[in-house]
C-alpha cells in the first residue's frame, strides 16, 4: 500500500512539472499577427458528470487565453482565429484515488487570412485535458479547483495547443511566411516597351 501511494505521488509530481504556463516562450509564427479572435460555445455538449458552465463563460475564458498567447505576436500579416467549443467536462469532486476525473474540452479551430480573404483551416479539432498538480492527481481537480479555475486552465491549454499547431503549420506548410510587397514585384518586372 505504501509502495502504491509513493508511485501515485511520484507520478503526480512529474505531471505537475509539465503544466502549461501563461508566459511560455513564443513559437516561430513568421509574420503572424492576431487581428480578432472569436469564440463560440452555444452548441457545446456538456459531459454527464460535469459542473455547469454557460456559453458566455466559455467564450470569455477562451478569448482571454487566446488574446494572451496569440496577441503577443506582432508580424506584418493579420489573421483571425475562430474557436468553437464542441464539448466539455468540468470535473466535479470525486472519490479520491478511485475516481478523480480530469476536466477536458474539445474545440474546432478556424484560421482566416485577412489579406487573402481565405481560410487556411476550417474545423481543425483539438482536445485538451486539464493539467494536474500533485494534489489534483490524487483527489481530482474538483476538490482542488473551482469551476473558474478549471475553465481558465483548459482555455490556456487550448490556446497553447492552437499556438503549437500554428507553429507546426508555419514550418511544414509555409503559413505566415512573409509575402512579397506588390510594389517590389512590379519594380522587378522589366518594361516590355
Amino acid at each position: 500500500m505504501i509502495r502504491r501511494a509513493f508511485l501515485v505521488a511520484s507520478m503526480a509530481a512529474l505531471l505537475g512539472c509539465a503544466q502549461t504556463q501563461i508566459d511560455e516562450a513564443p513559437e516561430d509564427l513568421g509574420e503572424f499577427k492576431l487581428r480578432v479572435n472569436y469564440a463560440f460555445a452555444d452548441k457545446a455538449v456538456q459531459g454527464p458528470v460535469s459542473r455547469d458552465a454557460t456559453p458566455d463563460e466559455w467564450t470569455a475564458a477562451i478569448e482571454n487565453a487566446v488574446d494572451i498567447r496569440l496577441g503577443r505576436y506582432q508580424g506584418s500579416q493579420e489573421y483571425d482565429i475562430g474557436i468553437s467549443v464542441e464539448g466539455f467536462m468540468l470535473a466535479p469532486p470525486g472519490v479520491p484515488i478511485l475516481l478523480s476525473p480530469r476536466s477536458t474540452a474539445i474545440v474546432l479551430v478556424n484560421v482566416y487570412d485577412v489579406e487573402r480573404k481565405e481560410f487556411l483551416a476550417k474545423a481543425h479539432q483539438i482536445q485538451v485535458l486539464e493539467d494536474t498538480s500533485g494534489q489534483s492527481a490524487v483527489v481530482g481537480s474538483g476538490y482542488i479547483r473551482d469551476k473558474e479555475e478549471q475553465m481558465s486552465g483548459l482555455s490556456l491549454n487550448v490556446a497553447d495547443k492552437v499556438e503549437e499547431w500554428l507553429a507546426a503549420q508555419h514550418k511544414a506548410e509555409g503559413w505566415f511566411d512573409k509575402r512579397q510587397d506588390p510594389a517590389s514585384v512590379d519594380a522587378e518586372v522589366p518594361d516590355a516597351g
